[in-house]
């Protein structure tokens, strides 16, 4: 009996639940906890698939870094959580539009078969001696590294519009200016003075 078909469903299950907790969630950090779950589930279907350098990057960015950072955030700051509840029936009609357009993709994506669909590709086990890694390294840098270089650009971008900003000046702050303490010079920093000897009273 295979068994990955049924960790593939019981993941999907669990990552589905974790995903309507996270906007279902009256706490905040009880929906970036439910968001961390849904990450590690991602990561074990993605293992799944044999993307295991994917589902490595999925746990250390997002789950070691970004949501750690937002779920400090959340915390420290002192959110009104009845004024966040204003608004949601109001965009409830769109967010059930997006969500069953994503239903449908999915199901015309995974059960492309039933549909007639039989030209779909069904990619085949690449072996034992395959690495994903190699090959998502090899695709990035030949294949599409104009969008690779394009998007290091964007994102470069974005990091010094945000520090921008978010940079305030402040007068009473001290700061030096490199330019003038390389061009110093010696007489400029030392002056010798000459001093008489003091004299040993008797």
């Amino acid at each position: 009996m295979n068994i990955e078909p049924i960790v593939f469903y019981l993941f999907s299950a669990i990552l589905l639940i974790a995903a309507l907790r996270v906007i279902t969630a009256r706490n905040p950090v009880h929906a970036a906890l439910w968001l961390v779950l849904a990450f590690f589930t991602a990561a074990s279907i993605w293992m799944l698939l044999r993307a295991e350098f994917l589902a490595i990057v999925l746990v250390l960015v997002y789950v070691g870094a970004v949501m750690v950072l937002f779920l400090f955030v959340v915390m420290m700051l002192d959110i009104n959580l009845d004024r966040l509840r204003e608004g949601f029936w109001s965009y409830l009609p769109l967010g059930l539009g997006v969500g069953v357009l994503m239903v449908v993709e999915m199901v015309l994506v995974l059960g492309g078969k039933y549909f007639g669909a039989e030209h779909m590709p069904n990619p085949a086990d690449p072996g034992a001696g395959y690495s994903n890694t190699k090959e998502l390294g090899r695709l990035l840098y030949t294949d599409y590294v104009f969008p690779f270089e394009l998007a290091a650009v964007i994102l470069l971008v974005a990091i010094v519009a945000a520090i921008a900003l978010t940079l305030r000046g402040r007068k009473d702050s001290k700061h030096q200016i490199p330019a003038e303490q390389i061009a110093v010079k010696r007489a400029d920093r030392v002056r010798l003075i000459s001093m008489p000897s003091e004299k040993k009273e008797n």
